[in-house]
């Protein structure tokens, strides 16, 4: 990877810890694109990470296949925008809780009740789909 592509890659992850709204692309079965709005944020190790539940097709999909794409987009919809794509993997052992609070407080700082909030991502089945950034491009990546 060239320099060109690792500033790049570094300005779309500044781009979506500041804009968590996106559409993730995964894949059908029959090679089909399937796509879902999500909330994606920015792990520390710059990863990017979205909450989802087990049983929706994104999830299955990308455990099927772990091409995944996301396109992320400012507030004013036809303002600056990126797409990056990765392969997915998941946590969703027994990190699987903490990686979702880490998740909530990346976005959204500290929860009211911790143990709600664990409760309910218990309640939900909800793992963390992450990726590293392999490729990065639209506008707002330069």
């Amino acid at each position: 990877m060239d320099e060109v592509d690792v500033d790049r890659i570094a300005r779309a992850r500044e781009f979506v810890a500041a804009n968590p709204r996106g559409v993730l692309t995964t894949y059908r079965r029959d090679g089909q694109a399937q796509l879902s709005p999500i909330t994606p944020g920015v792990d520390a190790e710059g990863r990017i990470v979205v909450s989802v539940t087990e049983d929706r097709a994104k999830t299955k999909n990308a455990r099927r296949d772990p091409r995944v794409a996301l396109c992320v987009f400012s507030e004013p919809f036809y303002g600056p925008w990126v797409q990056v794509e990765g392969l997915a993997e998941f946590a969703d052992g027994p990190d699987r809780i903490d990686a979702l609070v880490d998740y909530y407080r990346a976005l959204s700082g500290e929860h009211p009740d911790w143990d709600e909030y664990r409760a309910a991502m218990v309640r939900d089945r909800r793992v963390l789909l992450r990726f590293a950034v392999l490729r990065a491009s639209g506008p707002a990546a330069g």
